[in-house]
């Protein structure tokens, strides 16, 4: 594959341009050049200095024309070849150039950008804690490095994918789309099999490596074939796009069942700057989440920050949904698993009866649900049904259902709940304030027919 540095020579409008400290070209028809350049700790962009005319569309269209003849004269280097063609778009490897070409009706005009490392680090630059580079080495992992675009994923990828190679002497291999990882020409680099990556790793599996690196896991089906492939015993370590260690982790929730998350993924590597700025593990256990009582034990996974072992927040069923809860939180301040609690509980109400309710925990295990007063039998239901089915599906909470008018003064009623509750649950109150004519203490007149003198006559 490609080495760092090295590539055809280009037109010498493009070549001029790609000054030392230049990671990323971008030229569109209209527009004045512009580029990313510096280190990667603060890249800027902008317009390239001495330029002051824009690149129009016959001088964009030679260009990649002239891009696709390097390809082609250059047909017996394993590193130069076209790897997306695409009516409105092509994608071209060029050495160590990944160069993607856009034009009408795909654009709005004819653009072409050129990426390209600026920098190719060994594992030993990073300076990372040996229990770190010791659970990278084992075969028995499930890694994702997180970052957002530009910040350096590829750059440790190629790192550590060097380091499995050279120092553990493990077989590698790769499955990227498109394929611009710079690595040794040992490490054998696959695209999508036909436009499948599902076909790739079933090819993946037939060439026993020790570990695979899957470039790029975007998609919903790239997550659950990043399952597949780490459940069949491979060293699995994915590249994705995420602003947090945590986002990447919960990118992973719904494409993969709770229990085999942390058999899917336990390692987590955060990058910012081209600097790891957090690696977080991930551990199944058995236990009541943070905030609940024993008898509400159930399959938790920890998320903990590594090598502490700090936990930062657990996942787990809670009703129909998964959720994501920071453990611990200010003093004084409402738990976070009761803020869940009671938006999970909320929301269930209203999925059922269509209101808005209020939520009051009176310790870890109960609480009372205030609601509009016509609308309490219905969620009670007959002989406590639907409370009782309620209960069971919340995991086991104890509930007690009240109305807006029985409810404390430090409570408030929901801001959406709607017009007509409103107006009934004030009749409500009013009629418990008020006291009838019949109940204010004066003797009550008999009725007609029923005694006394009027009914004596009558007879």
């Amino acid at each position: 594959m490609a080495t760092h540095g090295d590539h055809p020579d280009l037109p010498a409008s493009v070549d001029a341009l790609l000054t030392e400290q230049v990671s990323t070209l971008f030229l569109k028809a209209g527009c004045l050049p512009r580029t990313k350049a510096g280190h990667i700790s603060e890249l800027r962009l902008g317009e390239v200095e001495g330029i002051d005319e824009a690149w129009e569309t016959p001088q964009m269209s030679e260009l990649m024309d002239a891009f696709r003849d390097l390809v082609d004269a250059n047909d017996d280097r394993s590193d130069c070849f076209l790897e997306i063609d695409r009516k409105g778009c092509q994608v071209i490897q060029l050495g160590d150039l990944r160069i993607t070409m856009a034009w009408p009706p795909f654009a709005d005009a004819h653009e072409i950008t050129i990426v390209r490392p600026v920098a190719r680090l060994e594992i030993e630059a990073y300076d990372l804690d040996q229990r770190l580079i010791d659970r990278l080495s084992d075969h028995h992992r499930g890694v994702f490095i997180s970052g957002r675009p530009g910040s350096g994923k590829t750059t440790l990828a190629q790192a550590i994918a060097g380091h499995l190679d050279r120092n553990v002497g493990a077989m590698v291999k790769t499955m990227e789309a498109p394929r611009d990882l710079q690595l040794a020409d040992r490490i054998t680099q696959y695209a999508p099999l036909e436009g499948d990556l599902e076909k790739t790793a079933e090819i993946i599996f037939l060439v026993r490596p020790d570990f695979v690196i899957f470039d790029e896991v975007r998609r919903a089906r790239d997550f659950e074939i990043f399952a597949d492939v780490r459940l069949a015993g491979v060293g699995l370590l994915g590249v994705t796009h995420a602003n947090s260690a945590l986002e990447a982790v919960q990118r992973l929730i719904g494409k993969v069942e709770l229990g085999l998350v942390s058999q899917v993924l336990d390692t987590i590597i955060h990058i910012e700057q081209g600097q790891i700025a957090q690696v977080l593990e991930l551990k199944m256990t058995v236990k009541p989440p943070s905030g609940m009582q024993e008898e509400l034990a159930r399959p938790v996974i920890e998320v903990c920050t590594f090598p502490d072992g700090q936990v930062t927040h657990e996942m787990f069923a809670f009703g129909q949904e998964i959720a994501v809860v920071p453990v611990g939180g200010p003093q004084g301040h409402e738990s976070p698993m009761r803020k869940l609690a009671k938006a999970q509980l909320a929301h269930t109400i209203r999925q059922w009866v269509g209101v808005e309710c209020t939520i009051d925990f009176t310790s870890d295990v109960t609480a009372t649900v205030y609601a509009p007063q016509h609308m309490v039998a219905p969620l009670i239901g007959k002989g406590g049904e639907n409370v009782r089915q309620l209960q069971d599906e919340l995991g086991g909470l104890r509930l007690t259902i009240e109305s807006f008018a029985d409810m404390p003064d430090h409570l408030s009623r929901p801001s959406r709940a709607d017009a007509r509750d409103a107006w009934i649950d004030q009749q409500d109150r009013r009629a418990r304030n008020s006291r009838a004519w019949e109940d204010d203490g004066r003797p009550r007149r008999p009725a007609k027919g029923k005694g006394g003198k009027r009914g004596k006559r009558n007879r």
